[in-house]
């Protein structure tokens, strides 16, 4: 296992392609320069041991010299032991929508980025506890298993979209129904389920698998996006606004927030309502329902030991930069007695 301390780093890696650019403009201006002072032939007798390979050799040296100092200042570490520790925590699972209606703007940038967010911003002010991520449309897909990787889980939200299920309406029930299988610690006594959602083109009879859900002690905590005002649905091509949805009639179809839906669903399973509309104002309300929980213990594989790596790639980039000034443009002598090219002739 690795982790990067640094990795702001990486954009010094940004500099090679720079630099490259620059040395091929300044192999351009001096081939045109050495053109005006004398020919080919004469440029040969006046600079017998000059080497083009030798520029290119020196500038590929630094390039990598360059690669090596952006990874020790980027910090690799990596995990030398695998261990089991103890955590105590909360079984949490997020169900987001990710159908069309959520690319309304009627809250910034827009519904769906807006969830997406709240979501990373819960994530990190948890510690101890599990989570897991669905995702839901017409249909429910499970995005990331229940883990404490929550990394990998933020790494898999931002790729979220609603592309992601063809069929359209907002599979509420489904959604519910799926997270029931997420939590996998018969346990673990507090289960926590948020859904994020405007709650439009609700399908389904959702009181009952509310109530299945409540029966398995799944709290339900809604989370609404959106305004009770609407906002348009947007459709898009390159980030370029085509157009905005209609209905069969060829009228603008304008969509709402569903407090009642929302609100109906948290009641039912001894959850809450929470707007999502101020980002400080949610994880306060989350983490102050998740400090009032029981925590549970379970055991966790994780990486320790995590010992720095920068010194190797350091040391690396000290040495490529000696080279570099040891390494002359002029021809070697024993490369050139080898007359690869029949330079001689």
């Amino acid at each position: 296992m690795y982790q990067f301390e640094e990795p702001i780093f990486f954009y010094v890696l940004l500099a090679i392609p720079a630099m490259a650019v620059l040395f091929l403009l300044a192999l351009l201006w001096r081939k045109r320069t050495q053109k005006k002072f004398a020919t080919n032939g004469l440029l040969k007798k006046l600079a017998p041991n000059r080497s083009i390979f030798k520029s290119v050799l020196k500038f590929l040296v630094l390039s990598l010299a360059l690669f090596c100092l952006s990874v020790a200042l980027v910090n690799p570490k990596i995990g030398t032991k695998l261990e089991t520790v103890k955590r105590e925590g909360v079984d949490i699972v997020f169900a987001l929508d990710v159908s069309k209606s959520m690319l309304a703007e009627d809250i910034a940038p827009n519904r769906l980025e807006k969830s997406k967010q709240l979501v990373t911003q819960i994530i990190n002010s948890l510690a101890g506890d599990r989570v897991g991520i669905i995702g839901y449309a017409g249909s429910a897909f499970p995005q990331v298993p229940i883990t404490t990787d929550f990394s990998a889980a933020k790494l898999f939200l931002t790729g979220m979209n609603t592309n992601m299920v063809s069929s359209q309406g907002t599979a509420i029930t489904e959604a519910i129904s799926m997270a029931q299988t997420y939590y996998n610690d018969e346990e673990q006594t507090n289960r926590v389920l948020f859904i994020i959602s405007d709650g439009e083109d609700h399908e389904g009879n959702v009181s009952s698998i509310v109530q299945e859900a409540s029966e398995m002690g799944i709290r339900i905590f809604t989370i609404g996006v959106g305004s009770e005002k609407g906002a348009p649905i947007p459709i898009k091509r390159n980030g370029v606004l085509q157009n905005y949805k209609r209905d069969q009639n060829n009228v603008q179809v304008i969509t709402r927030l569903n407090l009642e839906t929302l609100t109906e669903i948290s009641s039912l399973a001894d959850g809450q309502y929470i707007d999502g509309a101020n980002t400080k104002d949610v994880i306060e309300e989350v983490t102050a329902i998740l400090n009032g929980m029981d925590k549970t213990e379970f055991e966790a594989k994780q990486y320790t030991d995590f010992k720095d790596q920068f010194q190797w790639f350091l040391l690396g980039a000290l040495v490529l930069l000696a080279i570099d000034v040891l390494l002359l443009e002029r021809k070697t002598a024993w490369v050139k007695k080898l007359n690869l090219f029949n330079e001689s002739n």
